[in-house]
């Protein structure tokens, strides 16, 4: 059977946009069980409140990531809310620890997907938002989406 091609996204973190400020990006892997990459491919997965963290021994670990039980499983079924742990060189991991040591900065997922076959998650180091930085982000949101509207009917105006 020939491999997959492409990238097929399982779940988007939305949330993390709005509760921090998104810095450099990194693409890692991860050690999933059968039945939790046959739930992934059903497109099941919640990053809602998953986060990542590097241990002592220098290794990162995906916390709080929910992947419901294979529908189809038997009693060898997954754990749901286990850790897992991510695949990342050295000198990417030694980076993720020196930028979340930092107060207020955490280790984010931003996306869950399939690229080329293997399951993948982007992460991302994110500094917290105040209050008052969500609601600047959504009135600069806002504003954005007005101009465009406004672009878009003096475009259709014109073609009349």
């Amino acid at each position: 059977m020939p491999r997959e091609k492409g990238q097929k996204v399982v779940a988007r973190n939305r949330k993390a946009f709005h509760d921090y400020t998104i810095g450099e990006t990194w693409e890692a892997g991860m050690v999933l069980q059968g039945t939790e990459v046959k739930s992934l491919r059903a497109g099941k997965a919640s990053l809602g409140d998953a986060f990542a963290q590097v241990d002592d021994r220098g290794e990162v670990w995906l916390y709080n990531l929910h992947i419901p039980e294979y529908a189809f499983g038997t009693w060898r079924n997954h754990d749901v809310m286990r850790k897992r742990k991510l695949l990342l060189s050295k000198r990417e991991i030694a980076k993720l620890a020196r930028e979340s040591t930092d107060s207020g900065k955490t280790i984010v997922p931003l996306q869950l997907y399939f690229k080329d076959g293997y399951a993948k998650v982007e992460i991302a180091v994110g500094t917290g938002k105040r209050d008052w930085d969500k609601r600047q982000s959504i009135k600069e949101r806002d504003a954005k989406r007005e101009a465009q509207r406004a672009i878009g009917t003096r475009l259709k105006r014109g073609r009349r």
